[in-house]
């Protein structure tokens, strides 16, 4: 049985609080994260073997589908995600700069996973709707080829469910930007 993920997104405090309860009376799931994101809407993320996250995802989503805003289940996540999420990633020589926008968590880091198994690129970060009216972001690096071809990828799997905002490749951004982002 393979590692796993799987987040719920739900457009209230009380509706997330109630699904991470259900997710982890439903199946044997760790939750790695569940706090609230702008505007008020909360998320819950959780590991485990994949049958058990696909088990407690799938309860929330049935239980509580009124409010439910996203959801992914992933197998076998990148490595890079946790240090995209939590900012512990370090980028010791940064090359062009990849961002992707979502309107959702959910859609942001299923978009980052597939960006990262695209190409050889390093993700930077993740924000998950942190002060964004509920959007989210990811930022890359690498080879200007790379990181066009891991943005293109993470575009199509976010509009696919219509969660896709917006997106751009700078190839050599000035220093000053870095500082910024690093």
């Amino acid at each position: 049985m393979a590692k796993a993920i799987g987040l719920v997104e739900y457009k209230t405090v009380s509706s997330g609080m109630t699904a991470a309860d259900i997710m982890v009376k439903t199946s044997e799931v760790d939750i790695i994260q569940a706090e609230t994101v702008c505007p008020g809407k909360f998320f819950v993320l959780v590991e485990g073997e994949l049958s058990a996250v696909k088990a407690s995802v799938e309860a929330a989503k049935t239980q509580l589908p009124e409010q439910l805003i996203d959801s992914f289940i992933l197998g076998n996540p990148h490595d890079s995600i946790f240090g995209a999420i939590w900012g512990t990633t370090v980028i010791e020589q940064p090359k062009s700069l990849g961002i992707l926008e979502t309107y959702s968590v959910a859609a942001a880091i299923v978009a980052a996973d597939n960006a990262a198994k695209t190409a050889n690129i390093q993700l930077v970060e993740i924000r998950l709707a942190r002060g964004m009216c509920g959007k989210s972001y990811i930022l890359l690096t690498g080879e200007v080829s790379a990181v066009s071809a891991s943005i293109e990828k993470a575009k199509a799997e976010a509009g696919k469910d219509g969660m896709f905002l917006d997106s751009s490749v700078i190839a050599g951004p000035d220093p000053k930007v870095w500082n910024k982002v690093l």
